[in-house]
């Protein structure tokens, strides 16, 4: 799930749908908002079979487990800089 299986196409896996939430995160954003840009991506991208919110919402957990995201104080998820 979090990784491409037999399963799980590369296009499907956790590990992919979060890197293109984080290509999309550029400042800080509801989740609502940022599932909109990411549906518009999805929209304009050929694949066979979409993302649906649930997924998206696993996607973004992986991220913060990851310590990839965080979310500020008026709960917008912003990308986290490890300097």
């Amino acid at each position: 799930m979090l990784l491409p299986t037999k399963g799980v196409s590369s296009d499907r896996a956790l590990i992919t749908i979060g890197a293109e939430i984080l290509d999309e995160l550029h400042d800080p954003s509801s989740v609502s908002t940022l599932w909109e840009r990411f549906s518009v991506r999805e929209r304009s991208a050929s694949r066979e079979r979409r993302i649906t919110f649930d997924w998206f919402a696993l996607a973004l957990s992986a991220l913060y487990t990851m310590n990839l995201i965080d979310t500020s104080a008026d709960g917008f998820i912003r990308r986290v800089h490890v300097s």
